[in-house]
């Protein structure tokens, strides 16, 4: 009997994170191409009334970002495949878990559910934005740190960044206090016990200003 020739496809496999920023990227090819399209008197037609800007400048932990981005796009969207701030998680999509919470000047909002044009003009900061550039941890996260607060850390930098916005607002909250900021994030390690007493450090390192340096 011939032998039969066996041929494997060598070739790797396009992971899901490449797979959609290549998909964004043609968008934002296009979108690049009318926009020198239109500088040079080519366009056919003005915008419609009420269309997007795609070209937009952000204020992302302190610094102005400019992103093309599509009418429709999320802001976890951007943050993660446009800007690289993979910090910010993609975990329910649909506005639930609570894992890619950020701070909209100062406030925890689900960024997976927030149009990117909608935050125009307004201070977003994520878990990237929260050490100093000196490399000193935030108090909430260096009480995580030595609380050991997650198991997977999945769902950290939304339940941290929820945590950063209720001492700013109440810096000696109660663990009732604590459980019902939280509540719109969810751990799947179901680590919550460990989460509060982290929030309640965390409130303790603020008041007393304590940071460390990152080793």
């Amino acid at each position: 009997m011939p032998d039969v020739e066996i041929i494997t496809d060598t070739e790797p496999a396009v992971s899901r994170r490449d797979f959609i920023k290549g998909v964004i990227a043609s968008g934002a090819t296009v979108s690049s191409a009318s926009y020198l399209f239109r500088a040079g008197g080519m366009a056919l037609a003005q915008a419609p009334a009420g269309a997007v800007e795609r070209l937009a400048t952000l204020r992302v932990n302190g610094q102005q970002r400019r992103v093309d981005i599509l009418p429709q796009e999320t802001l976890a969207m951007t943050l993660r495949y446009k800007l690289g701030l993979t910090g910010t998680k993609i975990g329910c999509d649909r506005a639930e878990c609570g894992a890619c919470t950020v701070l909209i000047d100062g406030v925890p909002y689900y960024s997976c559910s927030l149009l990117t044009h909608s935050v125009r003009g307004r201070e977003v900061t994520t878990i990237e934005g929260l050490a100093e550039p000196s490399g000193k941890l935030h108090p909430v996260q260096q009480a995580v740190v030595d609380g050991g607060g997650f198991q997977c850390a999945f769902c950290a930098p939304g339940f941290i960044l929820g945590m950063v916005a209720l001492i700013e607002a109440n810096p000696d909250p109660t663990r009732s206090q604590a459980a019902e900021a939280l509540a719109g994030n969810l751990c799947r390690c179901c680590d919550y016990n460990k989460i509060l007493d982290c929030t309640l450090r965390a409130a303790e390192y603020t008041r007393r200003g304590v940071t460390a340096e990152v080793g």
